[in-house]
């Protein structure tokens, strides 16, 4: 019996017994240059539709490469259906963001352009690689949907037309006024069949004039994070880390995605 493959990558083509599944040239290079990877070599394959396949190397090039798929080791499962929306920081933390949010297994990350927000434009290209090597590494089947970075203004008045938004909560991290424990209103989210979106402000928050938007928008819930003032990183993680407690994928226990042993 072999063990488990350790290299993971995310495909986009569908996922079958005996089918071929192509490599990028960037996927070539990491499996040649970085794993020292060969034709022969197995590993695992996986996507949203199709869940996880384990797959054996059948070329390999500079350019790309294939892989034969042979057994399907993981089926596909639902997505816990949170959101984040952030507004981009700096120094690298954008990319943090996107990669610890992946692992919390949220299913959309939502740049959004604030009033206060000191980082005008992100790479998009590259927040969604970082969302697949993220989702590559935590073993999810899915990788979140990164958006392009919206004006949080605009995002807001087209909330309620938009069909993927329009039935969806939209929770605030509130730094002051009035706000329930973030837990209190995901409870009663949870019991309404309502699907969540999380909204985490920049560093020094949003501006009054967003807050008395947001205030003004039925389907915005203000949440509080506790007694201190959390880094706008931190306060992403908070969140998605209760929801999954509370609503997500954290309410089954360990080790009930079994995953059967290796041929």
């Amino acid at each position: 019996m072999a063990d488990r493959p350790r290299t993971r990558l995310h495909v986009d083509t569908p996922l079958a017994a005996g089918q071929s599944a192509p490599l990028s040239g960037d996927q070539a290079h990491y499996l040649r240059g970085v794993l020292r990877q060969a034709p022969g070599d197995r590993l695992l394959a996986f996507n949203e539709a199709g869940g996880e396949w384990l797959g054996e190397i059948s070329a390999l090039s500079k350019s790309g490469g294939t892989i034969t798929l042979l057994e399907q080791t993981r089926p596909p499962v639902a997505v816990p259906d949170a959101w984040l929306l952030f507004a981009p920081l700096k120094g690298g933390r954008t990319e943090y963001v996107v990669e610890k949010a992946t692992e919390l297994g949220v299913a959309r990350l939502c740049p959004v352009l604030t009033r206060r927000g000191d980082v005008p434009r992100v790479n998009l290209d590259r927040l969604r690689a970082n969302a697949v090597e993220a989702a590559e590494q935590c073993e999810r089947l899915s990788v979140p949907v990164v958006d392009p970075l919206t004006d949080l203004s605009s995002l807001l008045a087209g909330w309620p037309a938009n069909p993927l938004t329009r039935d969806r909560t939209l929770f605030v991290a509130a730094e002051t006024g009035a706000a329930q424990p973030l837990a209190t209103a995901v409870t009663a989210a949870t019991a309404s069949g309502r699907p969540a979106a999380f909204l985490v402000g920049p560093e020094g928050g949003l501006h009054p004039g967003e807050l008395d938007q947001l205030a003004k928008t039925p389907f915005v819930v203000p949440v509080g994070l506790g007694p201190r003032i959390l880094r706008a990183d931190t306060a992403a993680f908070a969140v998605l880390a209760l929801w999954q407690a509370l609503a997500g994928d954290w309410t089954a226990a360990p080790g009930q995605d079994a995953r059967p042993p290796f041929r």
